[in-house]
């Protein structure tokens, strides 16, 4: 049971009402993080700005959610996991054993996306301040110094979500639970 109110269209903060309803009107139902983050409309817009700036990044769909899925499962939040998850596999194109071996935080065996969990790893570990050999193994894979920077901010987005849903407990959306961890078959 979550630990803050789940607000919805006619019970949040009157600043966060439109921010809900967009929200709904994108997902077909209302997220749990959404819900909570409506407690504090400034917390719930600075969400959806940054995700929308996330979205503009030069990182791809899969690289984006690879980062959020990442986080998620070193943050502990099975909520973003799920929900995360959920993108990868519906809009993202990732196939179930990649997104499996993700929500395990193992490797993917795509050299590519490996790199990339690793970097995202490092920048989580070491709250920013990845070793040379960290950033040239990086950069090695195909990335650029700018999309070093680019998961610096997806980890910054992915903070903010999993650090509110752990504090508020929130339970996983029905709409999510097929995609909880532990539930894909690989």
């Amino acid at each position: 049971m979550p630990r803050l109110p789940l607000q919805t269209a006619e019970t949040a903060p009157e600043a966060a009402r439109p921010l809900v309803a967009r929200s709904v009107a994108n997902n077909g139902f209302l997220p749990n993080l959404v819900a909570v983050l409506a407690n504090a409309p400034t917390a719930l817009e600075t969400y959806l700005t940054v995700a929308e700036i996330n979205g503009r990044s030069s990182l791809g769909l899969i690289e984006r959610e690879i980062i959020q899925i990442t986080a998620a499962a070193i943050h502990g939040c099975e909520f973003c996991v799920a929900g995360h998850t959920a993108l990868a596999l519906k809009k993202a194109g990732l196939e179930r054993a990649t997104v499996a071996a993700l929500q395990r935080r193992g490797l993917t065996g795509n050299a590519r996306y490996d790199a990339l969990v690793a970097f995202t790893r490092a920048v989580i570990v070491a709250r920013g301040a990845v070793g040379d050999g960290e950033l040239a193994d990086f950069i090695a894979a195909g990335y650029s110094q700018q999309q070093s920077l680019e998961v610096v901010l997806g980890v910054s987005l992915a903070t903010l979500c999993n650090f509110a849903n752990n504090l508020a407990a929130n339970d996983i959306n029905p709409e999510l639970a097929a995609f909880r961890p532990g539930a894909l078959q690989a």
